[in-house]
């Protein structure tokens, strides 16, 4: 038996920008409660777990002006109109550190914060890499580096990978996947 879901009453476009837009919903939820919710538009992304030959996990390392800080994270970023997410994740590598591969692989899809954002994540393996030039945009300067997962084991325990797409992306390799 399917359960019942939110029934939206009336709905506002608050604000429609470049990577995002913001809503406003008057819904009636499941158990019949009337509200209003406030959500981030998003049109989804892709988080890119690339493996080098030698099993090292290609990070990027960028500047991120929300956390006022420098994150080792996975290649990762929006999805395009008209494209797929694999199409956005050969985009995203390409652009981000280079290389291209010959396999993408979906290995999870998910909501980083579902209470209030559109977003779905979808993470995928890229296998069988090889090396080219990287086209990041204009406002990314980024450090690409191949981690072995004993590294990225130590970065996670000392609190030096702090960045949550990619913490679920490893863990989630590491504990299925390897």
């Amino acid at each position: 038996m399917a359960r019942k879901t939110g029934k939206i009453l009336k709905s506002e476009t608050i604000y429609e920008g470049k990577v995002f837009g913001v809503r406003a919903d008057e819904v009636e939820e499941p158990n019949g409660v009337k509200a209003t919710r406030v959500v981030i538009t998003h049109p989804g992304s892709v988080v890119v777990l690339p493996v080098l030959k030698d099993g090292r996990i290609l990070m990027i390392e960028q500047y991120r002006h929300a956390t006022r800080q420098y994150l080792w994270e996975l290649v990762a970023g929006r999805i395009d109109a008209g494209e797929t997410v694999k199409e956005a994740a050969a985009r995203e590598l390409k652009e981000e550190t280079g290389y291209s591969a010959k396999r993408f692989t979906e290995f999870l899809a998910m909501w980083p914060t579902p209470g209030f954002l559109e977003e779905r994540m979808h993470l995928l393996l890229a296998e069988g890499l090889t090396e080219g030039e990287a086209t990041p945009e204009e406002d990314e300067k980024i450090i690409s580096h191949g981690y072995t997962v004993k590294e990225l084991k130590q970065m996670m325990k000392n609190g030096k990978l702090k960045d949550g797409k990619s913490l679920a992306g490893i863990l989630y390799y590491l504990t299925f996947l390897k």
